[in-house]
């Protein structure tokens, strides 16, 4: 009886392998060019052939599948277009017009920082052009700083020196 059941393990074995054998994948094109593989037959399909029953995949790491892509804050940058580096003013009220440029572009929430000689002048403000009244005569350093909506600066001008010329009184000498 022994020998009768391992003679019918063996015979159902040796039918599933073979059953296996003879399953045949087929492979075309369909219309939009793209390769299709099936275990049914169809029109202008290859057969192909494998060379081995265990076919296995090596484990691919999936984990840059679930991160979600960071928005990326923009590479900003900030210059002065005015005055021009080195220039000397000859305005008499003491009036300077600052005006700068944001690259890309400027996008809301985003605000500028005007600093006159290292000290901050006024507020951050939302526009580009700044005007500075009574600056004394002599020499002057001018910068710019971006800030996000987090008041974090995120751009910086190189610094700007001007020079203020303004007409002063001259003083009458008694010659006595």
């Amino acid at each position: 009886m022994n020998n009768y059941i391992l003679l019918l393990t063996i015979t159902l074995g040796l039918s599933n392998y073979g059953y296996a054998a003879e399953k045949k994948i087929y492979a075309w094109e369909d219309k939009n060019g793209v390769l299709v593989f099936s275990d049914t037959p169809h029109r202008g399909a290859t057969e192909v052939k494998l060379t081995s029953q265990h076919l296995t995949m090596p484990a691919t790491n999936t984990y840059i599948l679930n991160n979600q892509p960071q928005p990326q804050e923009a590479a900003f940058n900030i210059a002065i277009l005015s005055p021009e580096h080195n220039q000397t003013i000859h305005e008499n009220t003491g009036t300077v017009y600052v005006t700068s440029r944001i690259t890309p572009r400027f996008e809301s929430g985003l605000t500028i920082q005007l600093f006159v000689d290292g000290q901050t002048h006024g507020p951050a403000s939302h526009d580009s052009t700044f005007a500075i009244k009574d600056v004394e005569r002599g020499e002057h350093t001018l910068q710019v700083k971006l800030l996000n909506n987090k008041n974090q600066i995120i751009a910086v001008s190189q610094p700007y020196v001007f020079f203020m010329r303004r007409k002063g009184l001259i003083p009458i000498r008694n010659n006595t």
